[in-house]
């Protein structure tokens, strides 16, 4: 994780690449051009400050790690040795055009094929969610945990929904019934990364979404460990990253959850990861 005495971890850049881009990101909002927004694909868009934001997180990686690789949204992947960087510059591009004050900077590094460190940044609310193997996860350096929750009857539950997945659309709305019906609740903010930080910090007691992309999920996906959860695919494998199908959760729930989920969605997979291409 260290480059060596002296040096920055992965870590410390990670916060110093977020809290730029988070400011990059504030400095423009609400202030869009309806030429500054494209569209990528039907109810896909991007502006132009996912792409700057992007530039300056990948700018300010290579400048401390130059042979790490980059796994990101607007400018793809680029080849490294063990480290690969994970970065979704605009988590939420949608409620950031719309000026709905749910978005997120969101940057995973996975060493070896493993997570490592995450970091999810709110600039909105000047939330820092910061999390790395083995050391636990934080918000603003205070340390979080899941919530104690011990039966889906009482779990305040988070999801999204599947834009890209329309041909999975119909198994979506079935899930969403079936969870609706058995929790005390949803709710649906529009950033994944959001969500799976706060089931990290305990303000959800879980979430799920289809076909999200590495990007959305990696920096989550360490808070929700660090922070005690539990966090797989809909069958309870852990190719969550692969197939961008995930269920995360403070883990005393999880069973009833993936009971739900493997018995209503049909495996996809894919490997939208592709480290080793």
């Amino acid at each position: 994780m260290k480059r060596g005495t002296g040096n920055p971890t992965v870590l410390k850049v990670a916060v110093e690449a977020a809290l730029g881009a988070g400011a990059l990101l504030m400095a423009s909002y609400g202030k869009l051009k309806r030429s500054d927004i494209k569209t990528k694909s039907k109810n896909d868009f991007v502006t132009k400050l996912d792409g700057l934001a992007e530039e300056l997180i990948i700018s300010k990686i290579k400048k401390n790690f130059p042979d790490h690789g980059i796994l990101a949204e607007e400018t793809g992947k680029s080849p490294g040795l063990q480290t690969f960087w994970v970065i979704d510059p605009l988590d939420g591009t949608s409620n950031y055009i719309h000026q709905i004050p749910m978005f997120s900077v969101s940057i995973g590094v996975i060493e070896n094929g493993q997570l490592k460190a995450g970091v999810v940044y709110d600039p909105v609310h000047r939330e820092l969610f910061t999390a790395q193997k083995g050391e636990g996860a934080f918000l603003n350096k205070r340390r979080i945990r899941v919530t104690t929750v011990k039966r889906l009857a009482d779990a305040l539950m988070t999801t999204g929904i599947p834009f890209r997945a329309r041909d999975r659309f119909d198994e979506y709305m079935a899930s969403f019934r079936a969870i609706s019906l058995a929790s005390v609740g949803l709710r649906r903010a529009g950033s994944a990364a959001l969500d799976l930080a706060y089931v990290a910090c305990g303000r959800f007691d879980g979430f799920w979404e289809l076909d999200l992309s590495p990007w959305d999920i990696a920096a989550g996906a360490v808070l929700v460990q660090e922070a005690g959860g539990k966090i797989s695919d809909m069958w309870g494998k852990a190719d969550y990253l692969k197939n961008g199908d995930v269920l995360a959760s403070n883990g005393l729930i999880h069973h009833d959850l993936q009971k739900i989920t493997s018995h209503i969605f049909t495996p996809t997979h894919r490997d939208k990861l592709c480290l080793s291409a």
